[in-house]
């Protein structure tokens, strides 16, 4: 229950603190996770990233304020983050569909958007297979990008369908899709789609080398069409078995997909029996 505890407890934080200055770094802080993994498990538990819940509940308190009091809106838009009434109003505009002085002069339906509540169910039961393997160091080639964990989601998959557009994988197939944020700490992360480095090739330019350091993993296989099947099992891993989990804690900034080659599945990623696995770094809990 604690992981989800946790996400329970930085929402309270975020609530609390709405109209003040609000970093990922200080609501992990309140319920002691990294950022990294507090940001990845948020989005899978919540369906929207960190930032995008604060903005969406500042807009709706702001258009319930625009309604309900005589506030000046620059005042209100100062009072939620906004800089200027021109970011403002934008900003309303694409979440209300109409701008904030349109509020004041019409009858006009606003939209809401609620406080998160993290409801804690008994679905027992369930059947996750994993298996703990410890992992000397291994060295990866790829290729690499940095992004925000805002944009992460819809970015990554376009960064894979460049890196074959550009014919790249006949220097890197793709074995690894490499999470990496050594620090745990900020706004963005490295993400390297990799093969294991044979240091008696040449590394082609642009690619670079990375050592996985020796850890002990939790390896969750995953069979199915992707990337729905290990999307599915990635939601699994911080919706059940992270809260149910008494004996390990996640231990640093990796998180590792595996896929096997897709030439030997008749249907390619997209095969029903496609193999792939999720690999987490733990520790025993202290």
């Amino acid at each position: 229950m604690e992981w989800m505890e946790s996400i329970s407890r930085a929402i309270g934080y975020i609530e609390d603190h709405i109209t003040q200055e609000i970093s990922i770094d200080s609501i992990a802080r309140q319920v002691n996770i990294s950022p990294f993994y507090f940001q990845k498990g948020f989005s899978l538990l919540c369906g929207f990233t960190v930032t995008e819940y604060i903005r969406k509940r500042r807009l709706a308190l702001a258009g319930s304020e625009l309604v309900s009091t005589d506030a000046k809106v620059i005042d209100i838009a100062l009072k939620y983050s906004y800089d200027s009434p021109d970011s403002f109003t934008k900003a309303f505009t694409r979440f209300h569909g109409i701008t904030p002085a349109m509020v004041r002069k019409d009858c006009v339906t606003l939209k809401s958007f609620a406080p998160l509540k993290i409801k804690i169910s008994l679905e027992g039961g369930y059947l996750m297979d994993y298996k703990i393997m410890q992992k000397d160091s291994f060295t990866v080639i790829g290729a690499s990008r940095m992004f925000t964990y805002d944009n992460a989601k819809a970015e990554i998959p376009k960064f894979w369908k460049e890196h074959y557009a550009a014919d790249n994988g006949k220097y890197i197939c793709g074995m690894y899709g490499i999470n990496y944020d050594e620090s745990m700490a900020g706004d963005v992360f490295e993400y390297l789609i990799a093969d294991n480095y044979n240091p008696a090739v040449d590394i082609p330019d642009g690619f670079i080398t990375k050592v996985i350091p020796s850890h002990t993993w939790a390896v969750f296989p995953c069979k199915g069409a992707m990337p729905k099947a290990l999307q599915d099992v990635n939601n699994k891993i911080f919706s059940e078995w992270l809260p149910a989990c008494k004996e390990y804690e996640i231990a640093a900034g990796y998180c590792i997909e595996m896929y096997e080659d897709a030439s030997k599945y008749p249907g390619g990623i997209q095969d029903d029996n496609y193999y792939s696995e999720m690999w987490i770094p733990v520790r025993a809990k202290r």
